[in-house]
């Protein structure tokens, strides 16, 4: 039966051998995303206190690994841009997955910093492999009714995969860390095997047929600017509270892992609530939805930087920055397929990119800070980075007219 309505398109068929384009897309889409970001990318952080003891670690090294992590993943981001034309989404998509299944398996089995950032930043390029080529295999798969509901709800694995990722570190910590990177790369292994039967193969058909990048200038257009400047803000944001949240609970708390095992997978089910973006973009728009978010960002990374050492404090960031940060990258992908409807893989690698960007400065920058300073110094400044995008919100309408 052919698909009517975004709701429908995403409500799972009453036999399994009709399931809609829509609804397999979003699944394999749900648990790339999820590995990609909630085990390879974000697994550091939940797992840095075992880590640092284990490899004697400074804290400033800490920042710096987890920049070379994030500048893998521009790389990655840049390659997509290059091809996703050219080889179309599955190929891209795939790599993504095998890099984080490889990248994952060296962490559990490194005997030293070496290898360990080998592993840290293979795993890392995973998430620019696969999140952009998402918005090709919508648009190639997806009714157009439907296609904002989609975009919102894939990021959303992220938060899945943390919640998976929590009751992991909380059975496989200290000494035992290295197994939950391992249970990470076999994780990852069935979401690539996955979305290679689900995502659509060979390049996008073109109107005209050409495969050729488009100009500098097609990424410099106006709409675009307030875009890439919330993707910069968002990615400082994402990689600070990522790589030091753990941190500063851990040092709050005073006590072992379970705590901060609580903590993370708090965060990852409220981020669940990201499923239910799509709609509210779609009732309240991006403007309203872009005000709220950073919002909330700004003060679950500020409850952090003052009070870690109050458990209830602690849960409301957990519970505030959970669905914040996951609805965030819905924002990005939805707001990009807006300004790029005629590229969205190549206009979404742009965004990503600029993201990629924040990641890179977040944790290489604040880790100095958090050396000098301390950590709590160190958060309340990237709250206020949240806190200053308040300034930059999407026009009403977010429809661009595009240069050819």
């Amino acid at each position: 039966m052919p698909v009517t309505s975004g709701r429908s398109a995403l409500r799972p068929p009453d036999h399994p051998h009709r399931r809609s384009p829509a609804w397999r897309l979003g699944l394999a889409g749900l648990a790339g995303v999820g590995v990609s970001f909630g085990f390879a990318r974000y697994g550091y952080g939940l797992f840095l206190p075992e880590i640092r003891d284990e490899f004697g670690m400074s804290v400033s090294l800490v920042g710096l690994v987890g920049s070379a992590s994030y500048v893998g993943y521009l790389g990655a981001l840049v390659l997509v841009g290059l091809l996703s034309s050219r080889v179309g989404p599955r190929v891209l998509v795939v790599i993504g997955g095998s890099s984080a299944a490889v990248g994952t398996a060296l962490v559990g089995l490194a005997p030293g910093v070496g290898v360990l950032t080998v592993g840290l930043v293979m795993a890392g390029t995973s998430p620019g492999w696969i999140w952009a080529p998402y918005s090709d295999a919508v648009d190639r798969m997806v009714p157009a009714d439907a296609r904002a509901r989609v975009l919102a709800l894939i990021p959303s694995g992220t938060a899945f995969g943390v919640a998976v990722a929590g009751p992991v570190a909380m059975v496989a910590h200290g000494s035992a860390w290295r197994y939950a990177w391992l249970v990470f790369a076999a994780g990852s292994a069935v979401a690539t095997v996955l979305n290679a039967r689900v995502l659509p193969a060979g390049p996008p058909q073109r109107t005209g047929g050409s495969s050729v990048g488009p100009p500098l200038r097609w990424f410099v257009r106006r709409a675009a600017m307030p875009l890439y400047v919330t993707a910069v803000s968002y990615g400082v944001v994402g990689a600070v509270y990522w790589l030091l949240a753990v941190e500063a609970v851990t040092a709050g708390a005073g006590t072992g892992g379970v705590v901060r095992a609580v903590f993370w997978t708090l965060m990852g089910v409220a981020g669940t609530a990201g499923v239910a973006t799509g709609a509210v973009f779609v009732r309240f728009g991006l403007r309203w939805a872009h005000r709220a978010l950073f919002a909330a960002l700004a003060v679950a990374v500020a409850l952090l930087g003052v009070l870690a050492h109050v458990p209830v404090a602690v849960g409301v960031s957990a519970v505030v920055y959970g669905p914040a940060f996951m609805a965030g990258s819905a924002l990005l992908a939805v707001w990009s397929y807006r300004v790029f409807p005629e590229r969205p893989t190549t206009g979404f690698s742009a965004t990503v990119f600029f993201l990629g960007v924040g990641t890179v400065l977040g944790p290489a920058v604040v880790g100095g800070v958090a050396e000098r300073y301390g950590v709590s110094v160190a958060l309340l400044g990237t709250a206020l980075v949240a806190a200053s995008t308040l300034l930059v919100a999407p026009p009403v309408s977010t429809g661009a007219s595009v240069p050819t």
